[in-house]
């Protein structure tokens, strides 16, 4: 028993040691997105910001890939010593319900660091045309079952969900027409081809504060702070309804708690920063970081609520 005892304290002691003295060597976070897009460049803004905090320079490591396969992998087969990290997002929730099978499971091989912030999306319709709120689509929609299109992104992307969240929760029939790129999808709405269309808030912004399209609602359960006047598609007409994409930061499962709790902290103080909160509201993502716990909660809720939805879409799996 004394030995047992003693193990578990030089195990303890050992522990707490690697904690005080990390980080001592660079720290890389896997990003399974291209460069340039929005979470690039959120993870960019982290990183430049915890690396001034942790004393050590912190790499986004670019591995894109279908279903972000690739990063994920990578980051589960890492050592969990802290030194490589995921970035983990509403995309992992999708994923599960998106193909037969992953080689990891993102909620048992990953200890949740913090969220990062939340990027909503908006409903959004040509400057001229004669909807100008969410129910006045909807009416006109309804009027019209099958004849309405909605242009997203690409089938089971976070626009292309979202659009169809929208349609199952206003009870609406209506084709989600999927683009391979957002200027697509912007020329289309302008040229009057599609009704409407959803898409992440960073590229539309500055068509909609030009005066080019129409917000007509946005995907958060809340306001967005920068676009204050355009109400949420929840308040505007589809009670219940939410549907923002989050990014977070991931360990691999094991890695130690001290350095969990250690990254967590400098976390919530660089998403509080005026410079970082700022940055991040021009890319249309609000910031925002949360506990381990919270943060595992919100991907097991995540994966439950959009596996529905694309059991319903009737996606098939790949």
């Amino acid at each position: 028993m004394t030995r047992v005892c003693g193990t578990l304290l030089l195990a303890s002691l050992g522990a707490g040691a690697f904690a005080q003295g990390y980080p001592s060597q660079p720290v890389k976070i896997l990003l399974p997105y291209a460069a340039g897009g929005v979470a690039d460049i959120t993870a960019r803004v982290l990183a430049q910001k915890l690396s001034g905090s942790l004393g050590q320079q912190v790499i986004i490591d670019n591995r894109p890939s279908a279903g972000q396969i690739v990063a994920t992998e990578a980051a589960m087969r890492a050592e969990p010593d802290g030194y490589t990290l995921l970035w983990l997002n509403q995309g992992h929730a999708v994923s599960t319900s998106l193909f037969k099978s992953l080689p990891y499971d993102p909620v048992r091989d990953f200890a949740p660091i913090s969220t990062v912030g939340f990027f909503g999306l908006a409903l959004l319709v040509n400057s001229e045309s004669p909807y100008r709120s969410v129910k006045d689509l909807i009416a006109a929609a309804k009027a019209s079952p099958g004849k309405f299109n909605v242009g997203t992104t690409s089938i089971g992307g976070t626009q292309f969900i979202a659009a169809e969240l929208f349609k199952s929760m206003a009870g609406l029939e209506f084709q989600t027409v999927p683009f391979k790129a957002t200027p697509g999808i912007i020329t289309a709405v302008k040229g009057n081809d599609l009704h409407a269309m959803v898409e992440i808030l960073a590229p539309v912004i500055p068509h909609i504060k030009s005066g080019s399209l129409r917000a007509l609602g946005v995907t958060f359960d809340h306001r967005f702070a920068g676009l204050p006047d355009v109400p949420t598609i929840a308040e505007a007409g589809v009670p219940g309804y939410e549907a923002s994409a989050w990014n977070g930061v991931a360990a691999p499962a094991k890695a130690p708690k001290a350095v969990i709790e250690r990254l967590n902290r400098e976390i919530h103080a660089a998403v509080a920063a005026p410079e970082v909160k700022q940055r991040l509201q021009e890319l249309g993502v609000d910031a925002r970081a949360s506990s381990p716990e919270a943060m595992r909660e919100l991907l097991v809720s995540e994966t439950a609520k959009w596996k529905t939805v694309v059991e319903r879409a009737k996606i098939e799996k790949q």
